[in-house]
């Protein structure tokens, strides 16, 4: 009978909004990506490993430092009842000020450490003049969920994507002119300003006193668990480098990195996409048989959509690897095919992400995502003496044995109605 009545309404649900956020992201992303492997060709022609380093240790850092932004207090935007929003839209407002000063501060600190203590005095000077981007990002955020709360993903898929381009662009006349690490660094800093006009030019807001201001409280516990979901994703998806360097040398290292960025890695965007379409695409749902639906359509439209495309691109790596990337690569393929695959937990892991926001149950999304990890980087070290590809395969599989249950116990089984209300009750 749950059967029966669940494919009735996936036959009735309203699939248009979803699929129109995912294309929005979907066609942004090709685009970018064409203009981001021309802007390789030519970085590459142009300097030296020993600056591309540079500039990669440089924005490792800086992206290690600024997933700590990611504190969950724009989901309070999107997941607000209407009543309420003006008002959880100022304390957002001075949060993310708060906040991303904080975050700036750190990455001063850290390139403090690196210059005093290590003596890396340019990449140390290139964390410092990066941290000017936390200048730019308060004064736009609340801006940005508010589209993704009014579901506008084509908006926002177009922001990014310019931001994207002009940094490539702009990325390419440095490295001509100047040939340096600091080429590749300062366009994160010179494309943060046109990321805020075109954010504000899309989406006008500014803060109403009058509206009075939603308890600092109610953005702490959610933002707490939020920040600790995203640093246990950046630790499984940077940490395990570190053990394949340490376990394997640097050439296994080389090896991996490849396998993962041309595998995993091609599809990690889609799954981001699909986290950021569908949790508003969830909260815009007032009533909780439609949240329901609409979080199950979710997966549905996932799966249905996406597993011809990793089918493909895992049954065919044999061939397009060595086509596309160089002979030199052909003995990567398995390994490619094998890390494609951890697409699949990923996937149930954004919707169950979605769902358990939208839920105003952060902490459990928190829990899953340390154990994922856990699972994922323990099978990875413990099947290490079996060699590489046994070591990626138990990765994959520790990713799967966490993720893929949970998302379909907390899908299916564990969501009762009573627990969107405290969505609504946290404002109060």
């Amino acid at each position: 009978m749950k059967i029966a009545t669940f494919s009735h309404r996936l036959r009735h649900a309203d699939w248009s909004t979803l699929g129109r956020g995912l294309a929005a992201f979907g066609s942004a992303e090709l685009i970018t990506r064409v203009v981001r492997i021309a802007a390789i060709v030519v970085i590459a022609r142009q300097v030296s490993p020993t600056v591309m380093g540079a500039a990669a240790l440089a924005l490792s850092l800086f992206e290690l430092v600024r997933v700590l932004a990611n504190a969950g207090i724009g989901q309070r935007i999107i997941a607000a009842p209407q009543p309420a929003l003006e008002a959880v839209c100022n304390t957002a407002h001075r949060l993310f000020w708060a906040w991303c000063g904080c975050v700036a501060i750190v990455q001063l600190a850290v390139a403090a450490v690196l210059y005093a203590v290590f003596g890396m005095h340019d990449i140390s000077a290139m964390l410092a003049v990066l941290s000017g981007v936390y200048l730019f990002m308060p004064a736009g955020l609340v801006q940005v969920f508010l589209l993704m709360r009014e579901e506008r993903f084509g908006v926002i898929a177009r922001v990014g994507a310019t931001q994207t381009i002009c940094d490539h662009v702009f990325t390419l006349l440095l490295v001509l002119a100047w040939p340096s690490a600091w080429a590749i660094v300062l366009p994160k800093l010179l494309t943060a300003p046109l990321w805020l006009i075109l954010v504000r030019r899309n989406r006008s807001w500014k803060p109403c006193p009058l509206a009075g201001y939603a308890p600092a409280r109610s953005f702490l516990g959610f933002g707490l668990g939020v920040l600790i979901s995203d640093m246990a994703n950046v630790a499984r998806a940077q940490i395990d480098k570190l053990v394949v360097g340490a376990l394997f040398g640097v050439e296994a290292l080389g090896i991996y990195y490849f396998a993962f960025n041309a595998g995993l890695g091609i599809t990690t965007s889609f799954v981001m996409a699909l986290g950021n379409v569908l949790f508003p695409y969830i909260c815009a749902a007032a009533h909780w048989p439609d949240r329901q639906r609409r979080c199950r359509q979710g997966l549905v439209m996932a799966v249905v959509v996406f597993l011809p495309i990793l089918i493909a691109q895992v049954g065919l790596a044999h061939l397009y690897v060595p086509l596309i990337f160089g002979d030199q690569w052909r003995d990567a393929a398995p390994l490619v095919s094998i890390l494609g695959l951890g697409a699949i937990p990923m996937i149930f892991a954004a919707v169950a992400s979605a769902w358990l926001r939208a839920q105003n149950r952060p902490a459990t999304e928190a829990g899953i995502a340390s154990a994922a990890t856990v699972a994922a980087l323990g099978g990875l070290a413990a099947f290490a003496t079996f060699g590489l590809t046994l070591a990626a395969t138990a990765y994959v599989a520790g990713l799967a044995a966490v993720m893929i249950p949970a998302a379909l116990y907390y899908l299916f089984f564990s969501a009762t109605p009573e627990q969107t209300a405290t969505i609504h009750g946290s404002y109060a």
